[in-house]
């Protein structure tokens, strides 16, 4: 520092250690007072600094040591001596002995109290050491490997103390419910479930499928967006499983002909776990589906969403707009509720009234009103948009239009000094105007009221710990939509896969945007009522990158690898082939 005094705040000591900027602390400063983190966790969010720099920063403020190398020198027996719950809330976990004193590692310097406890339990003094927040998640989500139990161990303990071989129950004979909930909740069975539903979390999985077949049940988790097949139950055990997560999501356990549609709430390793159960009869028994929603997961800021710096900066200032309508569409699964509560959490402030209708509320915001769409009372997303409209709203998020009735009143709100965001289902942005006058909406309303579209997907992220670069083959290059010379000595990147990303060569998934700005010349074509395909030629005269474009950007900056981004976009270059 200028004046020789010794920086005591994060921000300055990350500065002092030539990790940051003045200029990133003070931005990441703004940024914290509309998201409720703490300085380091902002500038790493956005990219400025990474985790070890702010632990570093951290070590130096509160004079504790920082280990790199916890994992190493874990001794797990330690672990053994502390309940797994104490671990989970205060993120503390003894890791070595050294004669009577015991080394605790710890991700929060702030909270130091707990170590009294752990003091007492260990029967010993205690030396804290800082370290990354998921050393101590490791020691968590190792729990149930550590008593020796895992999913696979388990099918085999139901077999080995059942007969594999007697008959398979058919659905008639399983028509008691008394019988169904006995064989439910057998602890086995309990205990598989449990360790199929942590083994995703574990894994980062967002579904898990459990589907029937004539002679074995198969498991798969939804791991970034692809399906991995994970193991195989015996079939004596299907109707205990089914039961079980009916049981669990308060379902009728004797309904096997009609879908079901459930929620299971539960808490794992300190998060709230929300999982939306979706079951549906089939050939060989009843298939399900389980949605994972961590809470808390989707508080990603627009920063972080992967888009290119100059769609970021127009987006952010587009959503800042007095009225209007913002849409943006995907497939299901593209990540537009992400995009939009991002979107909503950056407008959002004690000066705006903003209410949402959603089917379902996927997270709870704070601040924000959510109506949750119940059709079979009638509370449909036209009759919750009405209803919103004497609620003195600034801004609006409708779920997704879905009729004309939905999309002529968003329209409307949107005229009349509401701005309103909503999703659509079409592969690119420029569709979604023609979708609109399909289903009904005037030329003149489109034109007037829309001030953006947003189309995206979400494609896999290369793992960083197994990243390497390669020279891709031309052909695969100029599939991605360059030219020759500039496809010429172009370096790509791919995952070898390794431990971190279980072989798979891709962790975690990051967003490709295609952002259409209603300018003068792209409402003219949309009053004459012009073809999707002109419009974005259009679009993209003026500036617009497509999908594709964007995920050749990624490729080529060793985010995402050709393969990747050819599979999400493949409709992409279907439409312009048809062309």
């Amino acid at each position: 520092m200028a004046n020789g005094k010794r920086p005591t705040l994060l921000g300055e000591i990350l500065v002092s250690l030539g990790y940051a900027h003045q200029e990133q602390v003070d931005e990441a400063l703004e940024l914290q007072k509309i998201r409720p983190k703490r300085i380091g966790e902002v500038l790493t969010d956005v990219g400025y600094v990474e985790e070890d720099h702010v632990i570093e920063a951290l070590s130096e403020q509160f004079s504790i040591p920082f280990e790199r190398n916890v994992r190493d020198s874990l001794d797990a027996s330690l672990t053994t001596k502390v309940p797994i719950n104490f671990i989970r809330e205060y993120r503390m976990v003894p890791f070595r002995q050294n004669g009577a004193a015991f080394y605790v590692a710890l991700s929060d310097p702030v909270n130091l109290l707990p170590l009294d406890d752990l003091r007492m339990l260990l029967g010993g003094p205690v030396l804290p050491v800082l370290c990354r927040d998921q050393d101590i998640q490791m020691v968590i989500d190792g729990y149930f490997d550590q008593q020796g139990e895992n999913a696979r161990d388990m099918i085999d303990n139901i077999v080995l103390a059942g007969d594999e071989d007697a008959d398979i129950p058919t659905l008639d004979a399983l028509d008691s419910e008394r019988d169904l909930l006995d064989l439910a909740n057998e602890a086995p069975i309990i205990k598989l479930i449990n360790l199929l539903i942590s083994g995703a979390v574990k894994e980062r999985g967002s579904d898990i499928h459990i589907e029937p077949f004539e002679r074995e049940v198969r498991v798969r988790y939804r791991i970034d967006g692809v399906l991995y097949e994970k193991l195989s139950v015996p079939k004596s055990q299907q109707a205990a499983i089914i039961s079980r997560v009916k049981i669990m999501a308060n379902l009728n356990i004797a309904e096997h002909r009609l879908p079901q549609d459930g929620r299971i709430k539960i808490r794992l390793s300190g998060k709230e776990i929300d999982i939306r159960v979706s079951i549906i009869p089939i050939a060989y028994g009843e298939r399900v589906v389980m949605r994972i929603l961590e809470k808390g997961t989707f508080l990603f800021g627009l920063e972080e969403l992967g888009m290119d710096p100059h769609d970021y900066k127009l987006f952010d200032k587009l959503i800042t707009s007095s009225h209007g309508i913002i849409l943006v569409t995907g497939p299901t699964g593209s990540g537009k509720s992400t995009t939009l509560y991002a979107g909503l959490q950056r407008v959002s402030s004690p000066e705006l009234n903003i209410i949402t209708v959603e089917d379902p509320i996927e997270y709870q915001m704070p601040g924000i009103g959510q109506i949750q769409v119940r059709p079979k009372i009638g509370l449909t997303f036209a009759a919750g948009l009405r209803s919103i409209l004497r609620q003195d709203p600034d801004v609006i998020l409708v779920g997704e239009i879905r009729d004309l009735e939905t999309a002529d009143m968003a329209i409307q709100a949107s005229l009349t000094g509401h701005l309103v965001f909503s999703t659509l289902h079409t592969n690119d942005s420029a569709g979604a105007i023609t979708r609109l006058v399909n289903m009904g909406i005037e030329p003149f309303l489109v034109s007037s009221s829309t001030i953006a579209i947003m189309a995206q997907r979400l494609v896999r992220n290369i793992c960083n710990h197994c990243k390497e670069p390669y020279e891709p083959e031309l052909e695969s290059v100029l599939e991605l939509g360059l030219t020759r010379e500039q496809a010429q000595g172009k370096i790509a990147y791919r995952g070898r896969g390794c431990e971190k990303c279980q072989g798979r060569g891709y962790y975690g998934r990051t967003g490709i945007f295609e952002l259409l700005v209603m300018t003068p010349q792209v409402q003219e074509l949309t009053l004459r009522g012009t073809d999707s395909n002109v419009i974005k030629r259009e679009a993209k005269r003026e500036g617009m990158r497509t999908l594709r474009e964007d995920g050749a950007s990624k490729v080529f900056k060793g985010i995402s690898t050709i393969e990747e981004v050819m599979r999400v976009t493949r409709d992409d270059i279907l439409m312009e082939v048809t062309e």
